[in-house]
C-alpha cells in the first residue's frame, strides 16, 4: 500500500505523520514544491519510527516519480485562510493549485483514489474530479467528518461528557452554509433535543458553522491543521483497511437527497473501493430546504470555475 499526501504544510505533513503511525501503508509519500521542504519534514518523521515504533517508510520529495502507483492520494495543497478571508476568498487562487497537483498526481497513479482537503472544499472536490476525469466513488472531499468532530467536541464540552459518547452528522457543504442535524445527533444515543434546549443547540450550530475562522481569528497566521489531518486519515483508514465506516463526506450527487451535479457532504460508506454508498436519511422540510441552501451555494462558486 503506497499513500501520497500532496502538500507538506501543517495539514500535509500532520496527516503523513498520522498515517505513517497508524502504518496505514508501507510507504508515505510527502510531495510539495517548496524546495527542501518534504524532505525535511518526511527525514524527521521518519526519525521518529524507532520511537514511535512504526515501519512506515516516508519520503520527501519536489518530484511526482515517488508517488507512482498511489493507492490513495490526499490533496492538502493551497494557500490556507487569513482573518477576514472566506473560504470562498481561496477559491481561484486554490483551483488553480489543485488543478496542476491533480493533472501530475494522476499521470503517475491513474488508479488511485483522491481524497480532497484544500479549500474550499466542496468546489475543489470538483475541480479534482473534473481534471482527474475519475468516476465520482474515487473523489472524495474531506467536510462532513470535520465538521461533525466540531459539532461533537462543542457538545461534550457543554455537556462535560467524553466525546467518545458524542455522535453528530453535518451535512451540505464546508462553509457557512453547511446543516447540523440535531435531532440525529445524540448522547450516549440520545437525541441531542431531548438533552438541551434549542438556544443552546442553536448556540453550538453556529459554533460549528464558525469553527474554522474561530481558529484562524486566535491563530492569525495560520488555520487549524490537527482536526483536519485527524479527518482525513479517519477516511483514509477506512478505506485502505476496508472497514465500511460510515462518514459525512462530500461525494458527487446524482440526484440523492434531491441535489444533482454538485459535491455536497452527505453520510457515505467508505470501503476499498472509495465511495461504496451513499446513505439516505430522512429530511424535515426545514432541514432540505438548508440542504439545497448548501448545494446551490456551490453550484453557484463551482459556475466561476474556468477550468
Amino acid at each position: 500500500m503506497k499513500i501520497t499526501v500532496i502538500g507538506a504544510g501543517n495539514v500535509g505533513a500532520t496527516a503523513a505523520q498520522r498515517i505513517a503511525e497508524k502504518e496505514l501503508a508501507n510507504e508515505v509519500v510527502l510531495v510539495d514544491v517548496v524546495e527542501g521542504l518534504p524532505q525535511g519534514k518526511g527525514l524527521d518523521m521518519y526519525e521518529s519510527a524507532p520511537i514511535e515504533g512504526f515501519d512506515s517508510k516516508v519520503i520527501g520529495t519536489n518530484s511526482y516519480d515517488a508517488s507512482a502507483n498511489s493507492d490513495v492520494i490526499v490533496i492538502t495543497a493551497g494557500i490556507a485562510r487569513k482573518p477576514g478571508m472566506s473560504r470562498d476568498d481561496l477559491q481561484a487562487t486554490n483551483a488553480n493549485i489543485v488543478k496542476s497537483c491533480t493533472e501530475q498526481a494522476v499521470a503517475k497513479s491513474p488508479q488511485a483514489i483522491i481524497i480532497v482537503v484544500s479549500n474550499p472544499l466542496d468546489v475543489m472536490t470538483y475541480v479534482a474530479m473534473k481534471v482527474s476525469g475519475f468516476e465520482r466513488h474515487r473523489v472524495i472531499g474531506m467536510a462532513g467528518v470535520l465538521d461533525s468532530a466540531r459539532f461533537r467536541s462543542f457538545i461534550a464540552m457543554e455537556m462535560n461528557v467524553s466525546v467518545q459518547d458524542v455522535s453528530a452528522f453535518v451535512l451540505g457543504g464546508h462553509g457557512d452554509s453547511m446543516v447540523p442535524l440535531p435531532r440525529y445527533s445524540t448522547v450516549a444515543g440520545i437525541p441531542l433535543p431531548d438533552l438541551m434546549d434549542k438556544a443552546t443547540i442553536d448556540r453550538l450550530v453556529k459554533r460549528t458553522r464558525d469553527g474554522g475562522i474561530e481558529i484562524v481569528n486566535f491563530l492569525k497566521t495560520g488555520s487549524a491543521y490537527y482536526a483536519p489531518s485527524s479527518s482525513a486519515v479517519e477516511m483514509v483508514e477506512s478505506i485502505v483497511r476496508d472497514k465500511k465506516h460510515i462518514l459525512p463526506c462530500s461525494v458527487w450527487l446524482q440526484g440523492e437527497y434531491g441535489l444533482k451535479n454538485v459535491f455536497a457532504g452527505v453520510p457515505v460508506k467508505l470501503g476499498k473501493n472509495g465511495l461504496e454508498e451513499i446513505i439516505q436519511i430522512k429530511l424535515f422540510p426545514e432541514e432540505q430546504e438548508a440542504l439545497n441552501k448548501s448545494g446551490a451555494d456551490v453550484q453557484a462558486n463551482i459556475a466561476k470555475l474556468s477550468l
